[in-house]
């Protein structure tokens, strides 16, 4: 099991402090275009930004007990991929990619392949399907989840090809977002074209962004920021504002 790796008592710091493990859970999922278009500085940047990140959850108590990290790749041999921490998973085991923020650990990710980003975005509203599912079968609580779609490029085929199967996402995402079952976050990074950046507006309306370069570690620290408002229950402009912040701070990362 994966729980030997990591030391089972808390840092002696947080010893005074009770934590109740039916806290409530926060899925956040991060939907990551690993295609060949990212090789390079791209996946170095994006690998770089995963272990940061990971570290900065690590030591934000209230957010490191609520929140459950998922990775969702689309690129590669095998299309789509599911990450538990840094470990592949087999598809058909049925094992939960979920896992505590304070264990996650962060996977070393290549790029290659092509983007088949439709039939990653399934993935990721099935597995957080599954995790609530099972978190109500547990009678454990659990705030509105999140997806973060991370990408450079447009939907293709398996072979490679542009295709236009993402529409068949658009009015399942509307009901789904309509109906609270999760918040959506589309963001296009690097040399996005306006044709990808038309594909984001229509799958994620509110929550969609074009950020010049690959500002992936301010990317992960608002998806931190937006999980630290929904525990606070925040109210939709609160995740508005937090979110026009970051697309509005671009100027500094590109200087």
């Amino acid at each position: 099991t994966m729980s030997t790796e990591y030391p089972p008592t808390m840092p002696a710091e947080y010893a005074d402090i009770e934590f109740e493990n039916n806290a409530q859970r926060l899925p956040l999922v991060l939907c990551l275009d690993t295609s060949s278009s990212m090789a390079g500085a791209p996946i170095q940047t994006l690998n770089n930004a995963l272990a940061d990140w990971t570290r900065e959850l690590h030591d934000d108590v209230a957010l490191s007990y609520s929140v459950e990290v998922a990775v969702v790749t689309f690129g590669g041999r095998g299309g789509v991929s599911s990450w538990r921490g840094p470990q592949l998973l087999d598809q058909h085991t049925g094992v939960s990619p979920f896992v505590p923020a304070h264990l996650f650990q962060a996977p070393q990710l290549t790029a290659s392949g092509v983007t088949l980003m439709t039939e990653a975005l399934e993935l990721a509203m099935r597995i957080v399907a599954a995790r609530k599912a099972e978190l109500r079968g547990t009678g454990l609580q659990y705030y509105r989840p999140q997806i973060c779609l991370v990408t450079d490029g447009v939907p293709t085929d398996a072979t490679g090809h542009l295709t236009d199967s993402w529409h068949r996402l658009v009015p399942v995402l509307a009901d789904e977002q309509a109906a609270r079952r999760f918040r959506l976050y589309a963001i296009g990074v690097g040399g996005i074209s306006d044709m990808g950046e038309r594909v984001l507006e229509a799958l994620a309306p509110k929550f969609n962004a074009r950020i010049h370069g690959f500002p992936f570690r301010e990317l992960l620290q608002m998806m931190s920021a937006s999980a630290g408002a929904e525990q606070k229950g925040a109210g939709d402009e609160v995740f508005e504002k937090i979110f026009s912040q970051f697309k509005t701070q671009r100027r500094a990362w590109e200087s």
